[in-house]
């Protein structure tokens, strides 16, 4: 990394990444300067500092997390840093995401991992978090998360609308294409 960024994201494997896709699109939208790295917690320890310091050293001011099964990148990012850090737990077979979603949510006092929900809800709620977060000091950022948000909510009306006009039967039929 050799280039100003906003957002640090990283994943534990490479298999997250159909699901970090959905954060960096946001990023993308907005506009957000970020980087991605794939290192295991477990595996590749050195690696995660080095990430981490490396994003600091860019001007980093958020790091994401995705992680699956014991989900302990987060908490690694965390003791690594005094930055926000927003752990993503992923789904996985064993126990849908339950482990590490426990792991994000359950961290010990002083080392705080925000904890957002599993799988691709959670990777854009991570990334809109992350903008948020941005927000607080950036007028720019801030004016297009408020036309963000009035997008959501006309896309909500219009369905709405569109939902009343035809009627649920027909508005099933027509949304079932997609």
């Amino acid at each position: 990394m050799d280039k100003q960024i906003d957002v640090a994201v990283i994943m534990g494997s490479d298999s997250d990444l159909p699901t970090v896709a959905e954060t960096l699109k946001i990023f993308d939208k907005f506009e957000i300067k970020y980087s991605v790295n794939i290192a295991s917690a477990h595996r590749t320890a050195e690696f995660v500092k080095q990430c981490v310091n490396n994003a600091e050293n860019n001007g980093v001011k958020v790091f994401i997390a995705v992680a699956g099964m014991s989900a302990a990148l987060p908490g690694v990012i965390a003791s690594e840093t005094i930055l926000p850090v927003i752990g993503v737990p992923m789904e996985g077979k064993a126990l849908a995401g339950m482990d590490a979603l426990f792991s994000i949510a359950q961290m010990p006092p002083s080392i705080p991992v925000a904890c957002v929900s599993l799988g691709k809800a959670g990777a854009v709620n991570a990334a809109i978090l992350a903008v948020e977060i941005l927000a607080v000091n950036d007028k720019s950022v801030y004016e297009k998360l408020v036309e963000y948000r009035k997008q959501m909510k006309k896309k909500i009306l219009d369905k709405d609308e569109k939902l009343n006009k035809i009627g649920y039967e027909k508005y099933l039929v027509e949304e079932l294409k997609r």
